[in-house]
């Protein structure tokens, strides 16, 4: 019997992913997953105590955005299993390779044993690209699977649930690791293709729209060398931030949930004669973005995959990827335009001024101020909330990736795990947490994490006391205020006493002077920014 063959099955599950690139798992220990655990230790794959699953597939998907190696998040049985529902919904609406990997009971046992026993697998198939029941003879095979699959366009979350006699057995397959293919669809050129690029080439008014899928292509430099050749003015969904400079000429930054920043951007839009989709998922889109633009309008899709979703009219879709389908544009069109048109940059400039801080200390102040002394290649993270479209619209983004969020599913108690995740993955790169004070207080837990494991971050809280996006719906539809204000905590306190630096900011100097301390701070800093109530009130 050869040394492969004495492995066990959970040594073969590990040793796949660590062959894959996997660098870390994060999760909760249950006896069900030990032999899971020791087997990612033998791997030399990093196991890292979160306090919830949900935080744990957050740092997961924050160390991915890093340095790209496939997130891994680990849970027990039952009770573990569905505290991370959240978030591997949302790692499939937000398009996130996110490896699952569970323990669970024996098939037999589970006939007769039902304590924290329910079928993890029927569970979880509407959030999940697919899900594998590991036997002896296909650990290793499903954990190639679940790299490939997790990967393939749209990127999404695999699940893996592996049973503890066959983890703690040993294996009845050989170790074999293939390569991740990388998909690269290259476009028929046919009469869809000509129409398409002929239509590009004679458009006076084109305008791009990039999405997530971009993102996941990394595909901004081909973006950006194909726009500025051709002049074409792009828009960037808060997920494709940054794949051109948020401060080219040719670009009008984030947009998808602020009613101002549409009121500029539809008008752009109809003025378009055509409009090409690099990428663009609307999954991130607010309402107002379903079928903007008349069904007679040039929409140009490049697309690696089917898009069924129904939100807009597409005139001509190119099935392939997105850097050699440029390629192909870019070599069957002439350059005809050295310039955006007047009207475009017009409307660029009055929204890029539409966004200005003008209050004394309210939340555009503190942004502002946050942007001014903080590193050029620093990532932010942005919680769900009111913050978060205030964020998207003013943050500068050079580089993707830049801002980091829940943009899909919008879910709270995501931006300090996901900045603490791409910390421990980048430790040089500056990161700033934003975060409402209810995220703050749904994820307090995870303070000790960044203590625990020396994750020197910033939190920036922006203290209202109030649940302040829904709070804005529920006067703008004139409902009584119900279930949205709360007294508030002492976030410094609980900083300090969580072995992290806390402070209370009520001005712009403080803000400036704690910020470049918290960038030099061995730990995190907490940066509870006292704004006020109906703070956000006109803003976006």
């Amino acid at each position: 019997m050869s040394t492969e063959q004495k492995l066990t099955s959970a040594d073969m599950l590990a040793q796949t992913l660590a062959k894959n690139g996997c660098k870390r798992a994060y999760g909760i220990p249950g006896g069900e997953v030990l032999a899971i655990i020791d087997a990612f230790d033998r791997a030399g794959i990093e196991f890292i105590l979160i306090k919830h699953e949900n935080s744990g597939g957050f740092m997961a998907e924050g160390s991915w955005h890093a340095d790209g190696f496939p997130p891994v998040l680990v849970a027990t049985i039952g009770p573990g299993v569905a505290n991370a529902v959240n978030v591997v919904a949302n790692a499939m609406q937000d398009r996130v390779p996110l490896i699952f990997v569970t323990g669970c009971v024996d098939g037999a046992e589970a006939e007769t044993y039902t304590h924290q026993v329910f079928d993890h697998a029927q569970m979880l198939r509407p959030i999940t690209k697919a899900s594998f029941l590991g036997t002896t003879s296909t650990c290793g095979l499903i954990a190639q699977k679940a790299i490939t699959i997790s990967q393939e366009p749209q990127a999404g979350p695999v699940h893996l649930d592996i049973p503890v006699s066959v983890a703690e057995s040993s294996a009845t397959e050989d170790l074999h690791v293939g390569s991740i293919p990388v998909p690269v669809i290259t476009p028929a050129k046919d009469i869809i293709f000509e129409e398409a690029a002929k239509a590009l080439e004679n458009a006076k008014h084109p305008v791009a729209i990039l999405g997530v899928d971009a993102v996941n292509e990394n595909a901004g430099n081909d973006i950006q060398a194909f726009c500025e050749k051709h002049a074409i003015p792009v828009i960037a969904s808060y997920k494709a931030k940054g794949l051109v400079d948020d401060t080219s000429d040719l670009s009008f930054g984030g947009v998808g949930l602020s009613p101002k920043a549409d009121n500029i951007i539809m008008p752009v839009l109809e003025k378009a004669d055509v409009v090409l989709l690099l990428g663009y998922d609307p999954i991130e889109m607010r309402i107002g973005w379903r079928n903007p633009w008349d069904k007679d309008k040039t929409v140009i899709e490049i697309t690696p995959i089917a898009r069924t979703h129904g939100m807009q009219h597409v005139s001509h879709t190119l099935r392939g990827s997105l850097a050699p389908t440029l390629e192909m544009l870019n070599n069957a069109i002439e350059v005809k335009r050295d310039a955006i048109s007047k009207d475009l940059a017009s409307a660029r400039d009055q929204l890029k001024a539409m966004f200005k801080a003008d209050s004394k200390f309210g939340p555009d102040r503190v942004f502002e101020t946050l942007r001014e002394v903080s590193p050029e290649n620093t990532v932010i993270t942005a919680d769900s909330g009111a913050h978060r479209i205030l964020l998207s619209q003013m943050w500068q983004c050079h580089h993707p990736r830049g801002m980091l969020q829940s943009s899909a599913l919008c879910t709270m108690a995501c931006a300090v795990p996901l900045a603490a995740g791409y910390k421990q993955s980048s430790p040089q790169t500056p990161v700033i947490a934003f975060v409402g004070d209810a995220g703050m207080e749904m994820g307090l837990g995870e303070l000790a994490t960044l203590r625990e494991h020396k994750i020197p971050i910033i939190i920036c809280v922006l203290v209202d006391e109030s649940l302040t996006l829904i709070e804005m719906k529920q006067r703008a539809s004139q409902r009584p205020n119900l279930g949205v204000d709360f007294t508030g905590s002492d976030f410094p306190t609980v900083a300090n006493a969580l072995g992290g630096h806390g402070v209370w900011v009520d001005d712009v100097e403080s803000l400036k002077r704690e910020a470049k301390a918290g960038f030099e701070r061995d730990t995190f800093t907490l940066l509870a920014c006292r704004i006020g109530r109906k703070s956000y009130d006109g803003k976006f």
